[in-house]
């Protein structure tokens, strides 16, 4: 499994009072394929641009779709662009793939729900894994889930990230949520405007 598909359990199986967004989960995946394109050398980072690397693609076929829709020719994509050009509905990505996958079930109710659907992950190795990985509190898995709300912030007991590049990435993951929320708030303060400027005084 990858950092992405786990992210993406780990929020299924989130018991927060509050639903992870799909905007912010997009977002998030994005930033976690990059950590595992950068472990795996297909990518390196200067300063805060991806330089495509040479390595094999991957196994994953996400991951792999991912890697191929990096940008190969100069000038170089920025992380925070990558971010907003992968992220686009790639949570409903993420769930289409892990239900073909048979990691998710339909069921009547769920924390996350994107439209009438509502999924659970099955009970599969897969899921085992994700939650071990949770669990053991590991950096990165951690660093983009408290970015999304899961799990608030990390503690000062927790292991923090110790490769510039994860932190890089995990960084520029954080200012594109909040940039998100920004326009999430400005939408509906002019929309409350709207509805009294029709109500009248």
């Amino acid at each position: 499994m990858t950092t992405a598909k786990d992210l993406f359990i780990i929020a299924m199986d989130s018991r927060q009072e509050q639903a992870v967004g799909q905007g912010d989960l997009s977002l998030a995946l994005a930033g976690a394929e990059l950590i595992d394109l950068l472990g795996a050398g297909g990518l390196t980072l200067e300063g805060d641009v991806l330089v495509p690397g040479g390595a094999s693609a991957p196994d994953d076929r996400l991951l792999g779709e991912a890697g191929a829709r990096i940008v190969r020719q100069t000038p170089y994509e920025r992380v925070e662009d990558w971010l907003w050009r992968r992220g686009k509905d790639l949570a409903a990505t993420y769930q289409t793939a892990l239900e073909e996958d048979g990691e998710l079930t339909p069921k009547a109710a769920g924390r996350l729900s994107f439209g009438a659907r509502r999924v659970e992950a099955v009970d599969t190795p897969a899921r085992h894994e994700a939650v071990d990985r949770w669990e053991r509190r590991e950096p990165v898995l951690t660093a983009l889930a408290s970015v999304v709300g899961i799990g608030g912030e990390p503690s000062d007991e927790e292991p923090g990230l110790d490769d510039d590049a994860a932190t890089t990435v995990v960084a520029a993951v954080h200012d594109a949520v909040m940039e998100l929320e920004a326009v999430r708030q400005r939408r509906a303060i002019e929309n409350a405007a709207f509805a009294n400027l029709w109500r009248g005084p």
